[in-house]
């Protein structure tokens, strides 16, 4: 199995096995703690090879600096199948946040397991927007 895209964007579309994505992004700017990003997506398309058809298991965590997860993990199932003629296949998996609320400014993580082994990870760095200085 191989990751091909993993983003974290602001919006995300399957059309037909063709996955659209809008606005990557890997910092969130506020003026003061907590803050609610209104909405947001991770879009994630993985390559399965012929002799790994079948289910495997897809979780997602976003943690703090400290590993502590933000929210409950997030876990699912994809189902590869072949034709006898092809010997891989893509497959989307788009999901979808509303009001992810932040406490802290910090750097977190997303982190994603494939059949529960860490396969990659996403830096979400949430910034306290810059002040302007006066000359």
């Amino acid at each position: 199995m191989k990751i091909e895209v993993f983003v974290l964007c602001d919006a995300a579309t399957d059309a037909r096995g063709k996955l659209n994505i809008l606005g990557t992004f890997d910092q969130i700017y506020a003026a003061k703690m907590p803050v609610v990003h209104p909405a947001c997506a991770i879009a994630l398309r993985m390559r399965f090879d012929k002799m790994e058809e079948g289910v495997h298991k897809v979780g997602l965590q976003l943690v703090d600096p400290d590993g502590t997860p933000v929210f409950q993990p997030m876990e699912g199932e994809v189902h590869p199948r072949m034709a006898p003629d092809i010997d891989s296949v893509a497959v989307n998996l788009i999901l979808n946040f509303q009001h992810m609320k932040f406490e802290e400014f910090a750097d977190y993580q997303i982190n994603l397991a494939i059949d529960d082994t860490s396969v990659a990870t996403l830096p979400l760095h949430v910034r306290e927007i810059p002040r302007q200085h006066m000359a």
